[in-house]
């Protein structure tokens, strides 16, 4: 077509509009459904170009790809948002890949520009693919959430990824050597297992988003493999705004990229050097006493965590919020930016519930707010309200900016059990003299506080 960079220019467009709204929850579906056309159109053209091509083929695909995605869409739970998104990650990863390979497979005059960049598409789309199911198993629970680390597993990778640069320089050299392409594929997806594995739950939020940024940077390669301007520029978008993203994340954790992905936090913590081994003792309320603290409060902080989305709670906070400001109190929810598992987790979860986007304050904004809050109530919270990421040097979390929830006058944690968060290590808040436990499923305790409420 005369005009298809004319088209991706305008794809290009609304992708950017689209991320734009996606910024604000009461512009994100139109953001959504401007990305959407942008696609569109992306798609259209990117087909008119190529001239004569088997449509019925095409056309099989993408209603097949449609129903597998809209069944995903309805039927997943909001708990299980972030494995879906993990997912998403290694499909568009591996989708990268298997259309750079086709490229190469074509056989034919291939230039070594163009090799190059097959190589790097197959790498990181591959790395992705197999990282992001590693993810999603840890996130599902059937591979371990806690760092799996072995001795020397710094120095394989570094190993593999010398070796994959050396056998990358041979697939451009000798393109019609396959084992040196076979050998890019298998020492990719190895590599992506192998940096996977020793990344804990506590950071996984980082993981994702990191893992987003990769499929973006694998599709832009093939773009240029392709010499497809409109999948250059959209990977390069996805690429670069993962990467905005994952850097957010990291210094929501006060942590570098590299000790998120070499750091193995989740591990035992070890024993501080003065050989303290404290035994928390809490102390366990009911509901009932927990509803009178409420009732004789003016200003409550809701904190939501991974507990909360467990628990598919959102609509029952929602309604005790409600009922509390009925009675002229005032009720905000504080969203740390690595609460939950994947970014944003804690913010899509209470917009579900149509909680007042103006009342979910960040980290920065909600602070101050701590210091003159009668009850702060944490539901499923653990590692982003641990005080010791400020003092305890020894500390895995030591550093990372937290919730300042012991601040408050009284703070009510509602949890399953005692276990620890996903860094694994134990919250020295819940022994806190203005601390109180209510153990249980955090819906059935919000309903169970409703009732209790409303008998007052």
């Amino acid at each position: 077509m005369e005009y298809t960079n004319i088209f991706y220019v305008l794809a290009s467009v609304l992708f950017i509009l689209g991320i734009k709204k996606l910024s604000h929850p009461k512009t994100a579906r139109h953001g959504n459904f401007l990305a959407f056309i942008g696609m569109l159109i992306a798609i259209a053209v990117t087909l008119l170009s190529y001239g004569e091509l088997d449509f019925k083929i095409i056309a099989i695909g993408m209603i097949i790809g449609a129903m597998i995605g809209a069944t995903f869409a309805i039927k997943v739970e909001m708990t299980q948002m972030p494995q879906m998104v993990a997912i998403f990650n290694g499909f568009g990863g591996g989708a990268s890949a298997l259309v750079a390979a086709a490229e190469f497979l074509k056989g034919g005059e291939i230039t070594s520009f163009t090799l190059g960049t097959i190589v790097l598409s197959i790498f990181v789309g591959t790395l992705t693919f197999s990282g992001s199911f590693i993810a999603f198993g840890k996130l599902q629970g059937f591979i371990s959430g806690q760092p799996i680390v072995f001795p020397g597993q710094k120095i394989l990778n570094a190993l593999m990824a010398i070796s994959l640069i050396f056998i990358g320089m041979k697939v451009v050299q000798f393109p019609t050597e396959m084992n040196f392409f076979y050998a890019v594929i298998a020492i990719s997806a190895i590599i992506g297992i192998t940096l996977t594995i020793p990344i804990g739950g506590a950071d996984m939020p980082v993981v994702i988003s990191l893992l987003n940024s990769y499929s973006g940077v694998a599709a832009a390669a093939t773009g240029f493999v392709l010499m497809n301007n409109g999948l250059i520029i959209a990977g390069a978008l996805v690429g670069a705004s993962g990467l905005i993203l994952t850097n957010i994340m990291c210094k929501g954790m006060n942590r570098s990229l590299t000790n998120v992905i070499f750091g193995a936090v989740g591990l035992e913590q070890e024993s501080s050097g003065d050989g303290e081994a404290k035994q928390i003792s809490v102390k366990s309320y009911s509901t009932e006493e927990a509803a009178m603290i409420f009732d004789a409060a003016d200003k409550v902080i809701v904190v939501p965590g991974y507990g909360l989305a467990v628990a598919q709670a959102q609509h029952a906070v929602r309604e005790v919020a409600e009922l509390l400001e009925s009675k002229g109190k005032k009720v905000l929810y504080a969203i740390h930016p690595v609460a939950g598992r994947m970014p944003g987790h804690m913010n899509v979860l209470l917009a579900e519930a149509n909680i007042p986007y103006e009342q979910l304050k960040d980290l920065d904004e909600i602070n101050p707010e701590f210091e003159d809050c009668d009850v702060a109530l944490v539901l499923g919270a653990n590692d982003v309200v641990n005080p010791a990421a400020r003092h305890d040097t020894s500390s895995p979390i030591y550093g990372m900016p937290i919730l300042d929830v012991d601040k408050s006058r009284t703070v009510i944690i509602n949890k399953r059990t005692m276990n620890t968060g996903f860094a694994g290590i134990q919250n020295e808040l819940f022994g806190f003299d203005n601390s109180i436990m209510v153990f249980g499923d955090a819906k059935d305790m919000l309903q169970q506080l409703l009732k209790d409420l409303k008998e007052l």
